[in-house]
């Protein structure tokens, strides 16, 4: 084997073990979590890192019927696929004229949409309080899904505007002389070849759709007809004290839909990344 090539063989060590290194750091406690879901507070306390010695439901039985949290997956399903549907069917057309604006208009607008980053999360939960009162959405899923693609929106512009400005103009010319009209060219031409982008801001945001706890719990509240699993989840203290066992099992639950999620998309927003990282 030549020197050069034993040279570079072992110059990806480092990178391999800090690959290796950053996984073990992310599989020992995903490891924890789920074999304390399996047990009662004395396995968890004196044996945390050993397998339980039975494969009993019973945490996740429980977890499931006392805290309600089948209905408040489904009101969390809900809220984060409309609230979904509502950030791409607005997010897509913006970014298309964002892209596709050459004057300074266009760059003013997306300076504005930028600053949508620099809100807190904090300093818009009075006025956003005010706001579902005065609309007589207050403690409502509706409020919520109107909400949350609001504050999706910096985000989701910003990114699915630089894929879009990557698509040459040439094909939007060319569907527009078939007679293709605005809708058209950005349906069938746009969103397609921006599939990546679209499946990175579902992703992105659906996390953090899915994980909202603040709002949900102040605009929603804690009625369990209407509450998310992440205001669910909590009550579940109040209701076995300090079974952790229990804990880990309903926290577990609530990770399963991410799973799904991130299963079904992580490819197409690995797509995305290595486009990025090819352009550049």
């Amino acid at each position: 084997m030549p020197a050069s090539t034993r040279t570079r063989r072992w110059s990806w060590l480092p990178a391999h073990i800090l690959a290796w290194g950053y996984a073990a750091l992310l599989a020992v406690p995903l490891y924890y979590f789920l074999v304390s879901s399996f047990k009662g507070n004395d396995q968890i306390f004196d044996s945390p890192l050993a397998p339980p010695t039975s494969m009993s439901w019973s945490n996740f039985t429980t977890a499931f019927t006392q805290a309600d949290l089948g209905l408040a997956v489904a009101n969390s399903a809900l809220v984060t696929g409309f609230a979904l549907l509502l950030t791409i069917g607005l997010a897509l057309p913006a970014a298309y004229a964002l892209a596709r604006s050459t004057g300074r208009a266009g760059r003013i607008m997306e300076r504005v949409f930028s600053l949508g980053f620099l809100v807190p999360t904090f300093a818009a939960l009075f006025p956003t309080f005010l706001l579902a009162a005065g609309t007589g959405l207050f403690h409502t899923r509706t409020f919520m899904v109107l909400l949350l693609p609001a504050t999706a929106m910096p985000l989701s512009v910003v990114i699915l505007t630089q894929f879009m400005r990557t698509i040459p103009p040439e094909m939007e010319e060319a569907a527009r002389m078939d007679g293709a009209n605005t809708w058209a060219v950005l349906r069938h031409i746009y969103a397609p070849m921006c599939g990546p982008g679209v499946a990175t801001v579902l992703l992105l945001n659906f996390l953090t759709f899915w994980n909202e706890y603040l709002y949900s719990l102040i605009l929603i509240g804690p009625d369990p007809a209407q509450r998310t699993i992440q205001v669910a989840l909590p009550t579940l203290k109040s209701i076995t004290g300090t079974d952790y066992g229990v804990l880990t099992a309903g926290t577990v639950l609530t990770l399963v839909p991410v799973w799904i999620v991130y299963t079904a998309l992580q490819r197409r927003m690995q797509q995305a990344l290595v486009s990025g990282a090819v352009k550049m």
